[in-house]
């Protein structure tokens, strides 16, 4: 919880291309105030109690969440577009794609829908049974672009169950649809190298159309129901490693911190050391034609030492149509695909992404939205500080290796020590102190201002 509203460093400088009104702004600027300082779970009171010197009523911040402008104004478009200007290397570009949900409890929450057997179970006695309310959750299916330089920038699409579609008249699509429309819309110069990752969910045709539209590589884990090419009846794809054994296996060691990839890692710097160990894969090339995919490039991958003389327990099967990686480049660059889980995680434990409690689902997308500009606000300061020449090796160390929690924290500190120089100026004078005295008296929502 912050006193001033400008201690927030460069808020208004990130905010600036956004084209809303004055009152707009600052209502964002207190929501993003409270995503990245609460203490506790995030919510709507949080938001309103975030700037102590002009309190504001909580239902004031769910009428903010709904008002109609929010669907004219790209929020997260100018802000990316902030971010990645930053970004002046030259290199690969990886976009990361898979799905989230949050989910909540309530029977009234719009463009829900159940993940878990609804079947009833059958009942073993006549006691009467606890009722509960049905528990339900929202998806959203998000990318995540990591720039040569490692900036993270977020992208977001929102799933829209056959029901929720049909009462608000829009066409309904699929999480690979949502994902290919992300693919399609990236905003990456013309002649920038993308690999697009993701998991066996998205081993779909339309994610190969949408990069084959953008001229992208992609990797994926191959589905298990995948055959190969030619004359039915056709084989699957997974018999191929039946033929396996160990002298077919290539032996790769994977260091975390070492190698070209450690800036898409951005490892903390207290898991990088001769203690890390490197984690060994046992990887196998072939290429083959598949069924309604074309030819690709296979790899057959495990982290179990493979033993002479048996066949090879295959773990994991890759699939790509990128022809310049290497074998150890194509799992180096699939061990990239975790850092989006790694972002859902920092979403939902540092800024409180799934802490919202609202029916209307146009209001749960502004959270989310709001959520989003919160982390592209840590990654914009990130960007700016490894900028700055004045920094010493030590600090443009420590900035390079920062994730969610430690610049959220480097805000905190800064946002602090602005406020105590305020106080302190302030303090100088008598009329400093009536005025900082009455600010702090109407810190408070009128409702829970005490009677002294």
């Amino acid at each position: 919880m912050l006193i001033m509203q400008d201690a927030l460093p460069l808020i208004k400088t990130f905010l600036k291309p956004l084209e809303v009104s004055d009152r707009a702004r600052a209502l964002t600027i207190r929501c993003l105030v409270a995503f990245l300082m609460h203490l506790g779970k995030m919510s709507a009171s949080r938001a309103a109690g975030a700037i102590r010197t002009d309190g504001r009523h909580r239902a004031q911040i769910c009428r903010f969440l709904g008002r109609a402008y929010w669907k004219r104004v790209d929020l997260l478009g100018s802000l990316r577009a902030a971010v990645l200007e930053l970004e002046a290397k030259d290199g690969s570009f990886f976009f990361i794609v898979d799905q989230t949900v949050c989910s909540l409890q309530g029977q009234r929450a719009e463009n829900t829908y159940n993940t878990r057997n609804t079947k009833r179970r059958p009942t073993k006695s006549k006691r009467k049974q606890k009722k509960f309310a049905r528990r339900s959750c929202h998806c959203f299916v998000m990318g995540l672009l990591i720039t040569p330089s490692g900036i993270r920038v977020p992208f977001c699409r929102s799933f829209y169950t056959k029901e929720y579609c049909t009462k608000k008249k829009i066409q309904h699509r699929s999480q690979a649809d949502l994902a290919a429309l992300l693919i399609e819309e990236l905003p990456v110069p013309p002649s920038a190298r993308v690999v697009v990752l993701g998991d066996t969910a998205f081993d779909a045709e339309v994610i190969r159309d949408a990069c084959q539209k953008r001229q992208f590589r992609w990797i994926v884990p191959v589905n298990p129901e995948r055959v190969l090419a030619g004359e039915k009846p056709r084989p699957k794809v997974s018999s191929l490693s039946e033929k396996l054994h160990a002298e077919h296996m290539v032996r790769i060691e994977v260091h975390a911190g070492r190698g070209k990839y450690v800036a898409y890692r951005r490892i903390a710097r207290c898991r990088i050391g001769p203690k890390l160990k490197a984690r060994t894969y046992y990887v196998h090339e072939e290429r083959r034609d598949v069924h309604s995919v074309g030819k690709v490039r296979l790899f057959f991958s495990t982290i179990k030492e493979p033993v002479p003389g048996q066949r090879v327990d295959v773990q994991k099967i890759l699939m790509t149509n990128d022809e310049q990686l290497s074998l150890r480049d194509v799992i180096e660059t699939y061990q990239l695909r975790w850092q989006i889980e790694l972002f859902f995680k920092e979403l939902e434990s540092e800024l409180g992404l799934h802490h919202y409690q609202v029916r209307q689902f146009e209001k749960v997308e502004c959270w989310v939205k709001l959520c989003l500009a919160a982390f592209l606000y840590l990654e914009w300061l990130r960007a700016r500080k490894l900028r700055q020449r004045s920094l010493t090796e030590k600090q443009r160390a420590w900035w390079q290796h920062q994730r969610t929690h430690g610049i959220a924290l480097a805000v905190r500190q800064t946002a602090e020590r602005h406020e105590l120089d305020l106080m302190a100026k302030a303090l100088e004078t008598e009329s400093g102190r009536r005025r900082l005295a009455r600010l702090l008296a109407q810190s408070h929502p009128k409702e829970y201002q005490a009677m002294v």
